[in-house]
């Protein structure tokens, strides 16, 4: 079953990270962000609003269409001035035009049939000038081997029938790159970077994180029992190594207006 972002129990899934240090190196790499006002579309509980807010951002808007998820990032950037939350779609954020110097969208279109509609309200959404990034895994991404480091893969490697699933879901380059010309980017590029997720001290760590599907919409398609078989996998394939530094590795294109 696929996970509903509009349910109460998945109010925190996104909610309780922070961002990697290395992420806010590779957003630095792509666009300077200080004194820039942010639009971070399908924020879920505002992890990346609040690391936005972090690198010197004017100002943040946080955007979901899940009102579990804006009141979530709501409740963890409280004591937060920069940033404000609202419900809103990708296609329609309820901004004004211009209203953003810097749109960013993580994880976002791989939950999208199409990208059209949402290149064109973050192309809408820009000052001229402003930068839009978007961040998710291309098929090549996610076909990367299971490894101490690499915990993701080895879920495929467990239960291949999650590779339909996510062949059927993630973006290809042409696709993405297709959709920003369609809405009127000129200036598009591609990189890959590999984003540390999180650090676990003790491999239990990782355990409970896995059996709560804490951020990781594709375990909503194992049931329980399943996902109990998943983590002895893993801890099997591991040797329940610690510390766990999981990497996920990441296609980020930058599109500028």
């Amino acid at each position: 079953m696929s996970i509903d972002f509009h349910s109460q129990e998945n109010k925190y899934t996104y909610a309780t990270r922070t961002a990697n240090h290395g992420w806010a190196r590779a957003m630095e790499g792509a666009v300077d962000p200080r004194g820039k006002r942010v639009v971070d579309v399908g924020c879920g509980g505002g992890i990346y609003s609040q690391a936005w807010d972090d690198l010197g951002a004017q100002s943040v808007v946080g955007i979901d269409f899940s009102e579990q998820m804006v009141a979530a990032a709501r409740e963890k950037a409280r004591a937060r001035a920069k940033l404000s939350f609202q419900v809103g779609t990708a296609q329609a954020t309820g901004l004004a035009a211009n209203a953003a110097d810097i749109v960013f969208e993580r994880a976002l279109i791989h939950h999208l049939q199409d990208y059209d509609e949402c290149c064109a309200e973050a192309y809408r959404l820009l000052a001229p000038g402003g930068t839009l990034l978007i961040q998710d895994r291309t098929p090549e991404d996610v076909r990367i081997p299971g490894s101490p480091t690499h915990i993701r893969g080895y879920f495929f490697d467990c239960f291949p029938r999650l590779s339909a699933v996510e062949a059927g879901r993630r973006p290809t380059d042409a696709k993405v790159r297709d959709a920003l010309r369609q809405a009127g980017f000129q200036s598009l590029e591609s990189v890959t970077l590999w984003e540390t997720r999180r650090v676990y001290t003790h491999f239990e760590n990782l355990a409970q994180d896995l059996a709560s599907r804490t951020g990781r919409s594709i375990l909503h398609e194992l049931s329980d029992e399943e996902l109990q078989t998943l983590i002895a996998h893993i801890g099997e394939r591991t040797g329940r190594a610690e510390p766990v530094e999981e990497q996920d590795r990441w296609t980020l294109w930058i599109a500028r207006k």
